[in-house]
């Protein structure tokens, strides 16, 4: 083999190294939005209980929950303030929900560009044995700065097996090209009740 021959080869599997490195980079960890591990903003509301709570979150990102009349918003910032004039602190739907405590934050080597939370939308049609409704399970990819905050995905956690699987794939895929406000929301894998109650308009 030739010398220049072998500096093509040696180049060509650097380049094949650094590609794997690069995919290999995408992970996930994890931080909890349970309220007593985030900081109350002020007393809830007296008249419906509204609360508001900021929770630690990677990279110097802090996550900003709001509840308000049994709804919640989830949305991320540097600050309490950044995030609540994010897309995402305005996005309510329709039903009762809430989020689970716990949000998963797929990051590229240390930089993080979604969270991936579960959430839980009431389903006035299918009620329990003391009349309240039960809650259909959905996965939502939201992304980060820079840029604006918005959702990203909605993904059935009932409907899909691999709900886990399809949410990290969207957020690894779709997150950080996302255009908050131009592109909709892309519903990822099939869709079921939970994903059917969060998007009615």
């Amino acid at each position: 083999m030739t010398r220049i021959a072998s500096l093509w080869l040696a180049l060509l599997l650097m380049g094949t190294g650094l590609d794997r490195a690069g995919a290999q980079s995408l992970g996930s960890s994890y931080t909890s939005t349970a309220p007593k591990d985030c900081r109350q903003i002020g007393k809830p509301g007296e008249l419906d209980g509204s609360t508001t709570r900021v929770c630690p979150g990677k990279n110097g990102l802090l996550v900003l929950i709001a509840e308000d009349d049994l709804r919640e918003v989830v949305s991320v910032g540097r600050n309490r303030k950044l995030a609540a004039e994010e897309p995402a602190a305005k996005v309510w739907f329709g039903p009762f929900n809430s989020s689970e405590t716990t949000a998963e934050w797929r990051a590229s080597g240390a930089k993080p560009f979604a969270i991936i939370q579960r959430w839980h939308i009431a389903d006035g049609t299918d009620l329990d044995k003391q009349g309240r409704p039960n809650t259909k399970a959905m996965l939502v990819v939201t992304r980060l700065p820079p840029g604006p905050v918005c959702h990203v995905a909605y993904v059935d956690a009932v409907a899909n097996p691999n709900a886990n699987e399809l949410a990290r794939t969207a957020a690894d895929e779709a997150a950080r090209g996302f255009r908050c406000g131009k592109d909709e929301v892309k519903i990822i894998g099939a869709s079921g009740r939970a994903v059917e109650l969060a998007t009615r308009r």
